[in-house]
C-alpha cells in the first residue's frame, strides 16, 4: 500500500512541475517571441499612453465617431473579464427588442440615412468584444461622422478604405474595419 501511494505522490509532484509550471512557461516564451505584439495585448501606445487594444472593441457613443459592434457583456460593454455572447436565438423577443433600439439609435443619429442598415451595426458578436465592423457598416456612418466632424464625407471614406483590411491569408474571414484604429486616425492621434 505505501508504494502505491509513494509511487502517486511521486508522480502528481512530476505532473504538478511539467503540467504546471514547465509546459505553460515554455509555452508562454514561446508565444513571446513568436507574437510579441499580440502576447502584450496588441496594445496601441502614443507618448507612453496606452490608447487601447486592437484585438478588444471599446464602447464609442459619441456621434463624431464610429460605433462598433454591440456587445452582450456585462456589467458594462466591452468587458474583456465577462466575454460572451448574447446567445439569442434569432426569433428571441430580447434579440429583436435590441435590435429595434440600436436601429432606432443610428436612425436617431443621423436621421437623413436612407441606406440599409448593415446586420452588424445591430447585432451582438459572439465574444461581445469583437473591434471590428464591416466595411459596409463604416460607410453606413460615414456620412454622420463626416458631418458631425465637419470634414468632407471624401476625406472619411479614404480613411475607411485606408484602414479596410481584407480576408485573412486571402481566404479566411471577411473583409474588416478596425473601429479603434479609424477612430484614432481621425482624430490625429496615430
Amino acid at each position: 500500500m505505501s508504494l502505491y501511494l509513494r509511487t502517486n505522490f511521486i508522480l502528481f509532484l512530476l505532473m504538478t512541475v511539467l503540467l504546471g509550471f514547465a509546459y505553460p512557461g515554455v509555452s508562454t516564451l514561446i508565444v513571446h517571441a513568436a507574437f510579441p505584439n499580440e502576447a502584450q495585448g496588441s496594445l496601441i501606445i502614443k507618448n507612453g499612453h496606452a490608447l487601447g487594444s486592437e484585438l478588444i472593441g471599446q464602447n464609442f457613443t459619441d456621434p463624431k465617431y464610429f460605433w462598433g459592434r454591440l456587445s452582450a457583456t456585462s456589467p458594462q460593454a466591452y468587458n474583456a473579464a465577462s466575454s460572451s455572447g448574447s446567445n439569442f436565438s434569432p426569433n428571441n423577443p430580447a434579440l429583436l427588442d435590441a435590435v429595434k433600439t440600436r436601429k432606432a439609435a443610428l436612425k436617431a443619429a443621423d436621421p437623413a440615412n436612407t441606406q440599409p442598415i448593415p446586420v452588424d451595426l445591430v447585432t451582438a458578436s459572439g465574444s461581445g468584444l469583437d473591434p471590428h465592423i464591416s466595411p459596409a457598416a463604416a460607410e453606413y456612418q460615414s456620412t454622420r461622422v463626416a458631418a458631425v466632424r465637419r470634414i468632407p464625407a471624401e476625406t472619411v471614406r479614404a480613411l475607411i478604405k485606408k484602414h479596410t483590411q481584407g480576408r485573412q491569408f486571402g481566404i479566411l474571414g471577411e473583409a474588416r474595419v478596425n473601429v479603434l484604429i479609424l477612430n484614432l486616425d481621425l482624430d490625429g492621434k496615430l
